[in-house]
C-alpha cells in the first residue's frame, strides 16, 4: 500500500466522493458499487488511472502505488470468484468476516462465473489452428488482435491484464496496438499496393526472381528506387518465395581421351580483369525437356561485363557445339575482341579437342582451362547456368525448335533487361555500354 498519508482537508475533499464509504489517515474504503463499475469498466479496455480519474479522484492525492494495489486486488477477486468477491463483508467496517454462509443459488453462481471465465481464457490460448501460444508460432500483432476480437464480441469478459497474463504478452503493447489501429491500417493499404508492384516485377517475362532482381527491376525499368529490405519484408508478409538454386543433377563431361591435351590456367580466378571483351568464359549444359527431349546450350560470357556474348543450342553433344560457339563469338564480336582474348573452360572433351585447339588459333584466340574437377575456376558461367535453370521454363520444351527460341528469350532478357547486383544494378549490356564510356 502507499506510504502517502491524507491530511484532514484531502479527508473532507475524499468523503464528498460518492463512491467512498470510508476513509482515514492512512487508509480508504470504496463502495461496492464502484468496485463493480471498476471491473465493468476494466473489461472495456480502460485503465485504472482513467477510471478513477473520471469517478472524481484525484490521482495525485490517492497515489500510484495506491492505485495499482486496489485494482490488482479487485481484477484478481473477480478473475477467482466473479462479481460476489467484490462485495464488502465487514460487519461495521471491524474487519471481522460474515459468519453467515453463501446460499446455494450464490454458490452456483459463483462456480459459474469462475467456469465462464476459466473457459474463456482457454478459448484466448487458442489461435485459429488450435495451437498454443507456448509453441511461439504466433506473432504478438496477431495476439493483440485476438484479444481484442473477443473483447469486442463479447467472446471474452475477463480483464486485459489477465488476457495478456494468460497468453504471455505485454498489457502496454495491447493498449499501444490499439492506438496505432490507424497508422497500422494506412501501412497495410500501402503494403498491398506495393504488393502488386512487387507480384508483377516477380513474374516479369515468365522468370521468377528473388529480392536483388526485384530492386534491379524496379530501378532499370521503371525508373523507382526502393529498399531491398522493403522488398524482403513484403516478400515474407504475402509468402512470394524466391527461387531455389537446384544443385546439378547431371556429371561433368567424360574424361578426354589421349589424343586430346590440357592447357595451363591463365585465369587463376581473375575472372573481372577490368577490360571487356578479354576474359571469356564457355562451358555446355544440359536442359531437359518434355517427352523425353534432351537439348543443350553451349555459352561464351564475358568475365568484365557478364555479357552472354554468344550461344548455340543443339540437341545432342556433338563436337560441334563448341565450335558453333565460337562461330557465333567471331561472327558477332570478332571486330571488337580484345588483342589477348582467350576462352577460359573446363577440361572436357569438347575443349580438349584438337579441332577446338585449331579454330581458336584460327581467329586468334587463346585458351585457358580449369584445374580437373575445380568447378570454381569457372564459377561465373557456372552462375550464369545456374539462374537460367532457376528461371527459364525450358522443362516444357519438346523439341529443338522451342528450346531455341526460349533460350534466346531468355539470353536477351538477362542481357539487356536483367539487373545484377555487382554490375551497378545494372544489365550486362547498359553496364558494358557504361563501361566502354568511361563512366563504369
Amino acid at each position: 500500500m502507499s506510504k502517502l498519508t491524507f491530511t484532514p482537508k484531502q479527508i473532507q475533499f475524499l468523503k464528498t466522493n460518492p463512491y467512498v464509504k470510508n476513509v482515514s489517515e492512512k487508509s480508504i474504503t470504496y463502495s461496492d458499487e464502484f468496485k463493480r463499475h471498476f471491473v465493468s469498466e476494466s473489461l472495456d479496455s480502460k485503465t485504472a488511472k482513467q477510471i478513477f480519474f473520471e469517478a472524481g479522484f484525484d490521482l495525485e492525492m490517492l497515489g500510484e502505488s495506491r492505485i495499482k494495489a486496489f485494482s490488482k486486488k479487485w481484477r484478481k477477486r473477480y478473475r477467482d470468484n466473479g462479481v460476489l468477491a467484490l462485495k464488502d463483508t465487514r460487519q461495521g467496517h471491524s474487519g471481522g468476516v460474515r459468519k453467515t454462509e453463501l446460499t446455494p443459488e450464490q454458490q452456483i453462481e459463483k462456480l459459474q462465473a469462475k467456469i465462464s471465465l476459466l473457459e474463456q481464457e482457454n478459448e484466448l490460448l487458442k489461435n485459429q489452428n488450435g495451437a498454443r501460444r507456448l509453441e511461439k508460432n504466433e506473432k504478438t500483432s496477431e495476439i493483440f488482435a485476438r484479444i481484442h476480437k473477443m473483447k469486442k464480441d463479447g467472446s471474452y469478459t475477463g480483464t486485459i491484464v489477465d488476457a495478456c497474463d494468460v497468453l504471455e504478452v505485454s498489457r502496454s503493447g495491447y493498449y499501444n496496438y490499439l492506438k496505432s489501429s490507424d497508422t497500422r491500417n494506412a501501412r497495410d493499404e500501402e503494403d498491398q499496393a506495393w504488393r502488386t508492384k512487387i507480384e508483377k516485377a516477380y513474374s516479369y517475362r515468365g522468370y521468377e526472381k528473388g529480392s536483388r532482381s526485384i530492386v534491379m527491376y524496379f530501378k532499370n525499368i521503371l525508373g523507382i528506387t526502393v529498399n531491398r529490405k522493403k522488398v524482403q519484408r513484403l516478400m515474407r508478409k504475402f509468402n512470394i518465395f524466391c527461387p531455389i538454386r537446384k544443385a546439378n543433377p547431371y556429371k561433368r563431361m567424360a574424361k578426354a581421351t589421349k589424343e586430346h591435351r590440357t592447357v595451363e590456367n591463365q585465369l587463376e580466378r581473375q575472372f573481372d580483369q577490368g577490360i571487356a571483351h578479354k576474359v571469356l568464359l564457355t562451358d555446355i549444359t544440359y536442359l531437359p525437356g518434355a517427352d523425353g527431349f534432351l537439348g543443350y546450350l553451349s555459352t561464351i560470357k564475358d568475365g568484365t561485363t557478364k555479357e552472354i556474348l554468344a550461344h548455340y543450342v543443339s540437341d545432342n553433344l556433338k563436337l560441334d557445339i563448341s565450335l558453333n560457339t565460337v562461330d557465333a563469338l567471331m561472327s558477332a564480336h570478332g571486330a571488337t575482341l580484345h588483342k589477348d582474348t582467350f576462352i577460359h573452360s573446363d577440361q572436357g572433351v569438347h575443349y580438349t579437342s584438337p579441332k577446338f585447339h585449331k579454330k581458336l588459333i584460327e581467329n586468334h584466340l587463346g585458351q585457358s582451362m580449369s584445374r580437373r574437377g575445380n568447378c570454381w575456376d569457372n564459377a561465373p558461367q557456372e552462375s550464369f547456368f545456374g539462374h537460367l535453370k532457376d528461371e527459364m521454363n525450358y522443362e516444357n520444351c519438346t523439341n529443338l525448335e522451342e528450346l531455341q527460341a526460349t533460350v534466346s528469350d531468355y539470353i536477351d532478357y538477362y542481357n539487356n533487361e536483367r539487373g545484377q547486383w555487382n554490375l551497378k544494378k545494372l544489365p550486362p549490356v547498359h553496364y558494358r555500354e557504361q563501361f566502354l564510356s568511361g563512366i563504369a
